[in-house]
């Protein structure tokens, strides 16, 4: 049994570990920032005229946003300006409503949560489990239908299933409800079905490949035929195949964060759900610049926020990762 002072030291690495992976996350988050900033400078034009949007332009009014927005400044003072409120949830004006930009993300940012929610459970409870089936039964009938199925939903634009899944069980059988998000929670709940078995399709499909490659993997490995050499049962070595498979799994959980931002703009447009892909693909349209920095932005924390996650999740899944940052 571990004693006082080595369960110490141990407790002291993995804080270390944590906190080195919170600082290169904060860093990278830095670095994102300024990217985003910079979107004001990359667009084409005068910034200030940028911002004024489609309004008409006259000396006083661009005076007016030069003042407002420290155009007048250094880059530097001006993108510390922005960043200092953008940590308050102080994004600027929309260009395209003129109403303050970090109210009408809130409004927009329940659909969105719900919807990939929804989708990354059910891609999760059907992937996992499915992966796992296929690995354990490599080669039979059940592992091909899978395997062939799962490179359609891979294949499967999420926007062209929607529209599949609309057709049949909206218009066609008149199940689910074609657009909008309901009233109440049951009623909100069942009109984002289809939207989330859109958009968990691809991810499902995802999350099988991954999990099968991963645990056919752990299956060929020494340990698995020593295992059952000693007598284990298939159940206990199934066991240890899992826990060693978990963060190959683990980690392709938490990159389908990004594929769920990024498949929610086209699947909120097919279902006219008001969230934020469908502000974002607004607001790009419409040339609404603080609205897609805010959009980017957030993004890129709600990514980055996951990744760290992920590896903070390792100290506790695996002991080797543990036992490495003892060594570090």
């Amino acid at each position: 049994m571990a004693g006082p002072g080595l369960r110490g030291e141990v407790n002291g690495a993995v804080l270390a570990f944590a906190l080195r992976r919170a600082a290169a996350t904060l860093a990278l988050l830095l670095a994102l920032s300024l990217l985003v900033f910079a979107l004001l400078y990359l667009a084409p034009g005068d910034v200030a005229r940028n911002l004024l949007g489609t309004r008409n332009v006259t000396p006083e009014a661009l005076a007016r946003i030069r003042e407002l927005h420290h155009l007048d400044e250094p880059f530097l003072a001006q993108y510390w300006w922005w960043l200092s409120h953008a940590v308050t949830g102080d994004f600027g004006t929309s260009i395209r409503t003129g109403g303050q930009v970090g109210p009408l993300l809130l409004d927009r940012t329940g659909v969105t949560a719900a919807t990939a929610g929804l989708a990354f459970l059910l891609s999760v409870l059907a992937g996992v489990p499915a992966g796992i089936a296929t690995a354990v039964r490599r080669g039979r009938p059940l592992d091909r239908v899978i395997v062939a199925a799962s490179v359609v939903g891979v294949s499967a634009p999420g926007f062209a299933v929607g529209l599949i899944l609309l057709y049949v069980f909206a218009l066609g059988l008149g199940w689910f409800p074609v657009y909008g998000t309901g009233e109440g929670f049951l009623d909100a709940l069942w009109h984002l079905v289809l939207p989330a078995v859109a958009l968990a399709f691809g991810l499902g499909a995802f999350v099988v490949k991954l999990t099968r490659a991963a645990v056919i993997r752990e299956l060929d490995q020494d340990y698995v035929t020593f295992a059952r050499g000693r007598g284990l049962s298939e159940r206990r070595v199934l066991r240890l195949v899992l826990r060693n498979a978990a963060i190959p799994i683990v980690t392709s959980l938490g990159l389908m964060v990004a594929y769920l931002f990024g498949g929610t703009v086209l699947i909120e447009v097919t279902f006219a759900l008001p969230g934020l892909g469908s502000l974002m693909e607004e607001s790009v349209l419409f040339k609404d610049i603080p609205v897609v920095q805010a959009l980017t932005l957030v993004v890129a924390l709600v990514v980055s926020v996951t990744a760290l996650a992920v590896d903070l999740s390792y100290l506790a899944i695996d002991p080797r990762v543990r036992a490495r940052a003892v060594r570090r």
